[in-house]
């Protein structure tokens, strides 16, 4: 996916969840499907796109992504989580329910 095709995407979908990894990252790995089974269950409108990191320099520059695992979720259009490395399930999920609610009516 290029730079621009992912700006459109954050620009047009209610919510974005990028998850940039690597290909050695066993933290990336382990945690990846835990993001999937969450973001699939209770935040379903959400767009998840997996980045590796190395293979995407251009992308993983302009979002200032410096380590690996980043996620970074977008609300309409905005940044609005960014996490890194060692990441709660249960705070990303407290974080996100109540605007998912409100942007969703879910």
């Amino acid at each position: 996916m290029t730079l621009e095709e992912l700006q459109n995407t954050i620009r047009i979908e209610v919510g974005v969840l990028l998850y940039f990894s690597g290909e050695n990252c066993n933290v990336c790995h382990a945690l990846r499907p835990k993001f999937k089974d969450l973001f699939d269950k209770e935040f379903p409108q959400i767009t998840q796109i997996y980045l590796d990191a190395h293979e995407n320099p251009e992308v993983s520059a302009h979002f200032q992504v410096f380590s690996v695992p980043t996620m970074i979720v977008f609300l309409d259009g905005r940044e609005f989580i960014r996490e890194g490395r060692a990441v709660s399930m249960h705070k990303m999920q407290e974080q996100l329910s109540r605007p998912y609610n409100m942007m969703t009516d879910e």
